[in-house]
């Protein structure tokens, strides 16, 4: 069956492994000393709330807060400290129990000009904020992003270092899982794959627990958001979110409106699309990036799609097909399934500057070879280069399962996996359309999301930023929720996912004085490149 891609995550936080700007790798140094510190209670508390809202926060080494060897190592910079927040797992009963989100902030270097903190929110969801803010201090340390602001990355609830954990499957179970083809379609195929969906939302709930699973979803996390403003001292958040890190963003602007001091919204998830549609366009922005990329490729001798763009699909499908049946061996044992493969692609349709890899990657397959594709799906399935699985697929799972409106009709599914297959022909792999119902049918924690208001009092100018060749989250989302929430729209003219603080100097400074100085660019205002 194929593989349909739904995960939303800014590039440096995807694939930090592969993109040497995103994270600087520098040696140990000497860690800092520990530090108590308490900014808050600071603007509006909800009542009952106030112990979260004036708590001290502990920061010192983040060596403890590293849930991987790449962690680690970007964690050892010492300009960067780390604490732990404490909130409610259930906002509505406070009294039951707490539990702690991991935080990373890498102080203002200009104190007495300090405006605040910057809250930094990279996607997924299950991407970690911690280490997405290691990844971007060389990005602020030269500009008044880094001279005027806290820049502090999150772990949301269960992600990361954030404690209690999602956890689903082990190590092997997410190996195992990657090479199950699932290429029985009869009636007793399709209810093995029923079972094992049911079977993964059980363990989801045997692992983890219940009581947290119902208590994940984004309307928890703006929660969060907003005990952590006042934590860290500041009246009203100062924030930046990317890809579904916009969603936490617009949750907390309707939940929180007096709350918000400048919001920039970068790869918009459209706010009130379904579920169904909304994957559907993101199909159609992948196959937008998938022939931006076969026409890049085309001219080159070297290309491993050929030299006629318009075949690049039908090429791709018998390149990758045969692994359906026979995954290619790879390092230590292990094969390149054919669901491998296309994550490994879809991977590199978040930017331009990957399309080497991907090229190098599809002509070594078809020499027998499977090493630079596993490397990239590696990277996009959070496996580290020790074996170990990061949470993110797990916490991706929990979020939407929650977040967004279920299906459980098999007619409805095979539906969308028909119109699927009409946006995005080149993931087409040519087997019968099955309706069979995913893990969020299944799930052991109801549906928690808030209805969308169109309406939102008192909000300050916000600024979203939309690519128009953005294959995750395609323009038109970041169009519509700049108009819902009468932001400032800023467009980029390129071919990526997500792209302020990536090096473009005119989204950059446009980016920068609307942070520092509440100066929105002009209305229509575009960036190339």
């Amino acid at each position: 069956m194929p593989v349909v891609p739904r995960r939303w995550t800014a590039l440096c936080a995807l694939s930090v492994a592969l993109l040497a700007g995103c994270t600087a790798t520098q040696q140990p140094q000497q860690p800092q000393q520990p530090h108590v510190e308490q900014r808050g209670p600071a603007g509006v508390v909800p009542a009952g709330l106030e112990r979260y809202y004036s708590q001290k926060l502990t920061w010192e080494p983040c060596d403890g807060y590293a849930v991987s060897a790449e962690q680690r190592a970007a964690f050892q910079r010492r300009t960067v400290e780390c604490a732990r927040l404490t909130v409610p797992l259930d906002y509505a009963n406070p009294a039951a129990r707490d539990i702690t989100l991991g935080l990373l902030r890498r102080p203002a270097s200009e104190p007495g000009g300090r405006i605040g903190s910057l809250v930094l929110n990279p996607g997924g969801p299950g991407a970690s904020g911690m280490a997405a803010a290691a990844g971007m201090v060389g990005q602020v340390r030269d500009n008044d992003l880094g001279r005027r602001f806290d820049l502090v990355g999150f772990d949301p609830r269960g992600i990361g270092a954030s404690q209690p954990e999602i956890r689903c499957l082990t190590d092997a179970e997410r190996d195992e899982l990657r090479l199950d083809t699932d290429l029985d379609y009869s009636p007793a195929g399709v209810a093995k794959t029923e079972a094992e969906e049911k079977d993964y939302a059980a363990k989801c709930a045997e692992r983890t627990g219940a009581d947290v699973l119902a208590n994940i979803g984004t309307r928890e996390v703006a929660k969060d958001l907003d005990v952590m403003r006042s934590a860290l001292g500041d009246e009203k958040l100062t924030y930046l979110g990317y890809s579904y890190g916009t969603r936490i963003g617009t949750v907390y602007a309707e939940t929180f409106p007096g709350n918000v001091r400048a919001m920039v919204l970068d790869g918009a998830v459209d706010p009130d699309q379904s579920p169904n549609d909304e994957l559907i366009a993101q199909g159609a922005g992948f196959q937008k990036a998938f022939d931006a990329f076969s026409r890049w490729c085309a001219p080159r001798f070297d290309c491993a799609l050929g030299g006629d763009p318009s075949r690049a699909a039908q090429v791709f499908q018998r390149l990758v097909r045969p692994l359906a049946e026979k995954p290619v061996p790879v390092r230590d044992g292990r094969k390149l399934s054919y669901g491998d493969a296309v994550t490994a692609v879809i991977q590199t349709l978040y930017a331009e500057t990957l399309w080497e890899s991907l090229n190098t990657g599809l002509n070594q397959l078809s020499k027998g070879s499977g090493e630079t594709l596993i490397s990239l799906a590696d990277s996009y399935n959070g496996r580290g280069t020790d074996g170990r699985y990061s949470n993110i697929n797990d916490a991706f799972s929990a979020v939407r399962c929650v977040d967004d409106a279920r299906t459980t009709d098999r007619e409805v599914r095979a539906d969308v996996e028909r119109r699927y297959r009409q946006a995005a022909p080149f993931l087409d792999d040519g087997s019968p359309v099955i309706g069979y119902l995913d893990a969020c049918a299944f799930w052991p924690a109801p549906v928690t999301a808030q209805q969308h208001r169109a309406a939102l009092p008192g909000l300050p100018q916000l600024l979203v930023v939309s690519t128009t060749g953005d294959p995750a989250t395609p323009y038109e989302a970041g169009v519509k929720l700049a108009r819902v929430l009468r932001a400032r729209l800023l467009t980029q003219d390129a071919t990526r996912h997500t792209g302020f603080l990536s090096g473009n100097a005119c989204l950059d400074s446009a980016g920068i004085a609307y942070l520092v100085d509440l100066r929105a660019p002009a209305e229509g205002a575009r960036c190339s490149g």
